[in-house]
């Protein structure tokens, strides 16, 4: 059955342009013009991906991924951002963005992203590159079967690149990785984004998993390099 994308942009022929290449590549397509209307097909229809647009009439494409974050931490969510607009693009991942698009884009970079985007959310596919039935540090467990990541044995609510990211942290204890490293690891090869991407998913898995995010314990910046999981 193929993948639902969901598709939030008010402007027509954008949309329509946009619909038919990802239909192309063998994704099943949603079409919202509306930020109201795209939350109520999101609930409805649990897309696996949505790509929204930052301007839209009613509410904006910062709040309904926002919304969206919230309600159905599982989803993908790419953001289409101006590309004159560096704030829209950091605003969007900061509020649970995955990735975003300058706009104007080419539809076969923007069919590159939802592939890599795609594969992160198959969870389980990545776990069978390791032999652990979970993976443990500290007062932290990543359980392959739940898909759950806990401290101290509660729930921390990860969306699926941090979680992701966790887990090739916590596969490599004490390595130290280039944001390119974590590109390559989580986007794929084929990807083009930005390594602000990866900063600004460090600095939200800092938020929900650090005592103190200013003086992380476990997720550390090795200056000069990326980022080392470990005390």
């Amino acid at each position: 059955m193929a993948k639902k994308i969901l598709l939030v942009e008010d402007e027509l022929a954008i949309r329509k342009f946009t619909k038919i290449n990802i239909e192309k590549a063998g994704y099943e397509v949603l079409e919202a013009g509306t930020g109201e209307e795209g939350v109520e097909i999101a609930f409805k229809e649990k897309p696996e991906v949505a790509i929204l647009d930052v301007m839209l009439p009613g509410i904006d494409g910062f709040e309904v991924c926002e919304i969206l974050r919230n309600e159905m931490p599982g989803i993908g969510i790419i953001m289409l951002t101006a590309k004159s607009q560096d704030v829209d693009r950091i605003l969007g991942l900061e509020k649970g963005a995955d990735d975003y698009m300058n706009k104007p884009f080419n539809p076969q970079e923007l069919i590159l992203r939802i592939n890599s985007l795609v594969r992160r959310l198959d969870f389980s596919h990545n776990f069978e590159s390791t032999h652990h039935s979970s993976l443990e540090y500290g007062p932290f467990k990543l359980d392959s079967y739940s898909k759950q990541f806990t401290k101290n044995g509660k729930v921390i609510d990860l969306t699926p690149t941090e979680l992701l990211l966790i887990k090739i942290f916590m596969e490599n204890e004490g390595k130290a990785f280039t944001r390119e490293d974590l590109l390559e690891k989580a986007w794929g090869n084929d990807s083009r984004a930005d390594t602000k991407i990866i900063d600004v998913n460090i600095r939200r898995i800092r938020a929900k998993i650090e005592d103190d995010s200013a003086k992380p314990k476990y997720l550390h910046t090795v200056w000069g390099v990326g980022y080392r999981w470990g005390n």
